[in-house]
């Protein structure tokens, strides 16, 4: 099966009558798109467009295609996008393991072992039992990442995900998550305030200005 693309068409959203972005743009599968700006400046804004709870206050129009077909219409839970967050947002009344198979679809067989196998995936082989309020953050970051992939979404949303780990981590997580997001051929938007961020996701790097305007950096047609 090929993987999907992400493509915003004349994306604009506007509060009180002030536009806050435009936005054209297509993401090939495994690509990153990294929005930055401060804040005010409408990339959550856009985060929240594109998964499907974009307040109402907003007024938005385009087209968000994903492997060709709109889901600007689709209520979130059938876009089939992933999201992660600055928070792992782990159950706190489930075992890691449990976490992880909150993740897969409903009718996956045999998934003790994809959890297993997921946990060695991410270095964390035999924690399955354990209480994640028992991890570290960097290890918390790594269940909610698998938590992700294992639910097979078809592009996935991250909102600054590495803002909350402390510095020595951020480089490594960094990395882990664009490694399994480019070998997952999945489509992604980021949203972050971090230049780091943005470089370590390669691609293309939208700039929004204080009212919202874009510039684009190392953009590619698309």
């Amino acid at each position: 099966m090929t993987a999907p693309s992400l493509e915003f068409k004349q994306v604009h959203i506007a509060l009180h009558g002030r536009t806050l972005l435009e936005l054209d743009a297509r993401l090939a599968p495994g690509e990153v798109l990294t929005v930055m700006g401060p804040s005010g400046s409408g990339k959550s804004t856009l985060l929240a467009y594109a998964a499907g709870f974009l307040a109402p206050a907003f007024q938005a129009s385009g087209q968000i295609l994903l492997g060709g077909q709109e889901i600007t219409a689709l209520p979130a839970e059938r876009r089939g996008i992933g999201l992660l967050f600055q928070d792992p947002l782990l159950f706190p009344h489930l075992s890691v393991a449990g976490n992880l198979r909150f993740g897969l679809p409903r009718a996956t067989p045999d998934k003790a072992a994809k959890v297993e196998a997921a946990l060695a995936d991410i270095g964390l082989a035999g924690f399955g039992q354990r209480d994640p309020a028992t991890l570290s953050g960097g290890q918390q970051a790594r269940v909610a990442l698998m938590r992700l992939l294992l639910s097979a979404p078809k592009a996935v949303l991250l909102d600054e995900p590495f803002s909350k780990l402390d510095m020595a981590l951020r480089h490594e997580m960094r990395q882990l998550v664009f490694d399994q997001l480019h070998a997952a051929g999945l489509p992604s938007l980021l949203v972050t305030h971090d230049r780091d961020d943005a470089d370590a996701a390669g691609g293309q790097v939208i700039e929004l200005g204080p009212v919202g305007r874009e510039r684009s950096r190392n953009a590619r047609p698309g």
